[in-house]
């Protein structure tokens, strides 16, 4: 039996502040810095060890990881950082407070943009102080064109790919393997390993602090899925 753990980051300091983040490289609060302490602490509790580590290349997500991993003494392991496990982009309402959408546009529409599954939100305009096409960081991870928006479609578009390519085979192989990501992206993950529909994925919240278990045997070089769980 293999598994896999996944970490959503802990409270970034745009979080705290109800702003929408998405690609925007913002960095973890203080109690964000504690949940993921926390989480690395249950981990250690609970005897899980790792054979290698994937996160984003977004500070909230890589952070947590390290804070984690610091807790569990296994900060030697390996990390590969990879823009597929980044957040979904937000588009034109990165940088922008939640609330004070809401007002403007009302709350059923901004609630669509966060939840529904294929709807985006509006571009980010080029001029846009947010806007980081020309990020040194995509162009070394690959990356030919960075997005201007996506809903939750695009961002299963990206994930599935890569984690069918890249993270599927090591677990096939017998590796333990920890994923430190955001809510979109792993909600992407999750919807695919659960098999959740389109109309059922806008319910489901990926929760901060708590680990979320896969267990998985190996049959035929297949993952078979034994079972699911949230650590306490």
């Amino acid at each position: 039996m293999v598994k896999l753990v996944l970490l959503r980051h802990g409270e970034s300091l745009w979080n705290k502040k109800k702003i929408f983040t998405g690609w925007v490289d913002i960095d973890l609060s203080r109690r964000g810095m504690r949940e993921a302490r926390r989480t690395g602490r249950l981990l250690k509790k609970h005897h899980f060890n790792f054979d290698l580590a994937y996160t984003s290349v977004l500070k909230r997500a890589v952070r947590t990881l390290w804070l984690a991993l610091d807790e569990m003494d296994l900060l030697w392991l390996p990390v590969v950082n990879a823009w597929q496990l980044n957040e979904r982009h937000y588009g034109g309402l990165q940088g922008l407070n939640k609330v004070a959408m809401a007002k403007k546009y009302g709350a059923q529409q901004v609630h669509l943009w966060r939840r529904s599954y294929s709807l985006r939100p509006p571009l980010l305009p080029k001029t846009s102080p947010w806007d980081i096409s020309r990020d040194r960081r995509y162009k070394l991870f690959g990356l030919k064109q960075v997005p201007r928006t996506e809903s939750l479609a695009d961002t299963y578009k990206r994930v599935l790919p890569y984690w069918r390519q890249e993270i599927e085979p090591k677990i096939i192989a017998g590796q333990n393997i920890i994923i430190s990501a955001h809510g979109n992206s792993l909600r992407a993950l999750v919807k695919y390993l659960d098999n959740i529909s389109n109309r059922d994925i806008p319910n489901l919240e990926i929760p901060v602090g708590r680990p979320l278990i896969y267990e998985f045997n190996v049959k035929q070089s297949q993952l078979v899925k034994k079972s699911s769980y949230y650590l306490k």
